[in-house]
Order: C-alpha cells, then sequence, then structure tokens
C-alpha cells in the first residue's frame, strides 16, 4: 500500500466470534510505502512435511533459511513451525537415514551455498527460491540447466523445466535468425518424472532408461558438445 502522508498503520483482524485484534504496524512521519504478507499454519506445515519428506526420498541433509532476525514474527513462524513438524514426525527419520535439517539466516546460507559443492536439499521461501535458484544456476552454466520438482506433501510430484527459451527461439528461427537452445532442463524433467515412475510402479529398467538417459546428456557436454550459452559460460570461465 502506497501511504500518501503521516499517520499510524494499524492491522485489524476480526475473528469468526466478533472479536477485533489491532496491532500497530507502523508510525509513519511522512509518505511512505507499507507491504502485507499472509500464510496459514497448515499451509507452512505442507510447505514443512513437502521438504522433509522429499530429503528423506532423495536421502540429502535438508537446510532451511529465511531472515527471522528482520522479519521477527512472519520469518521466525516458519522457522518455528519447520522446527516443530522435524522434531515431533521426522527427527527419528531423519537419523535412521543418516541425514540432517540444518537451519540458518538467509544471508549465512548464501555464503555456505556459494563455498559448497552441492549436495544438499536448500529450502526457501518462495520470493528466496526464485532469487536463489537462478543464482545458483546461472554460476554452474545457464538457467536452461535448472529443472524443477512440485512436491505435495500427499505424495504427488510434477517435474517441470523451470526456465524456458524455447518460445522465443522459435520466433527468431521463424525470422531466420540462428538459434541455439538449450535442452537439458527439458530433458531431465523427463527422466526425473520417468524415474519417479519406475520408482512408484517398480520398474527398474524404466528407472535405469532415465539414469542412462540422463549420463549420456551430461557426457555430451562434457565432450564438448553443448550449446551457445554453455559454450559462452565455458569460455568465460577458461580465461
Amino acid at each position: 500500500m502506497r501511504i500518501k502522508a503521516k499517520g499510524k498503520a494499524e492491522l485489524i483482524f476480526t475473528a469468526e466470534d466478533g472479536e477485533t485484534y489491532k496491532e500497530v504496524i507502523h508510525q509513519f512521519a511522512g509518505p511512505g510505502v507499507l507491504l502485507g504478507m499472509h500464510n496459514l499454519d497448515k499451509s507452512i506445515e505442507s510447505f514443512a512435511r513437502a521438504c522433509f519428506n522429499y530429503a528423506l526420498d532423495s536421502k540429502q541433509d535438508l537446510w532451511f533459511a529465511t531472515k527471522d532476525t528482520i522479519s521477527k514474527k512472519y520469518d521466525h513462524t516458519f522457522k518455528d513451525i519447520f522446527q516443530e513438524v522435524f522434531e515431533q514426525e521426522y527427527q527419528e527419520k531423519f537419523a535412521a537415514a543418516g541425514i540432517e535439517y540444518f537451519y540458518t539466516l538467509i544471508d549465512d546460507a548464501v555464503a555456505r551455498i556459494i563455498r559448497s559443492s552441492g549436495g544438499m536439499i536448500w529450502a526457501c521461501k518462495n520470493y528466496d527460491g526464485d532469487v536463489m535458484s537462478d543464482m545458483v544456476a546461472t554460476a554452474f552454466g545457464s538457467l536452461a540447466m535448472m529443472t524443477s520438482v512440485l512436491v505435495s506433501p500427499e505424495g504427488f510430484y510434477e517435474y517441470e523445466a523451470a526456465h524456458g527459451t524455447v518460445t522465443r527461439h522459435y520466433y527468431q528461427h521463424l525470422k531466420g535468425q540462428e538459434t541455439s537452445t538449450n535442452p537439458v532442463a527439458t530433458v531431465f524433467a523427463w527422466t526425473g518424472a520417468l524415474r519417479k515412475r519406475g520408482e512408484l510402479d517398480q520398474l527398474p529398467k524404466l528407472m535405469e532408461f532415465a539414469e542412462r538417459l540422463e549420463k549420456a546428456t551430461l557426457t555430451a557436454i562434457e565432450e564438448g558438445i553443448m550449446t551457445k550459452d554453455l559454450a559462452t559460460w565455458q569460455r568465460g570461465k577458461n580465461k
């Protein structure tokens, strides 16, 4: 909300029984802007369970990061609910699987990720995840290499290419322009879905096919067969 003058910004909540709760959000000394966010505990719990289940499924440590030192109520609620769900439902399962749950501030997590070689699941709130996933993908080659897996607490999975340039390249192609489209994220979306289907239906040959297709894709890139985005990144890396 854009604030036009000095004044007091209040949050007003009316419960089903008619009781009203008020809290002063900020005392504006002049014009400014106000951002409001909301979430339900149930939704945060579902997010937490989806993350913990995915960590167990892939047998990787789970990191969760927010900025609870600044957003002392909103982000801190995420932190508290994640910890509660972990202790009540997943602590023993994680110990049995030999993996860990780790919480830290988002800025500390960024520093740790940059220094790391990966091998963990990094759970972020939506905005943080959008920014940081793009950063990591670009640092390691190209956004077109980044896949996306949507996981629900009920165990439903959706695999997709998180970013794509196919439409833009198609219109360039129609104009007779040269294009170089990286298909890796799309390939890995298919292999991820096929592997999960094979796992659910107990089809080891389907899972093996997905593994072999991924290895063949990576081998081609490692041998120097790559699209423009990766070739440009590789030249810059070697300078």
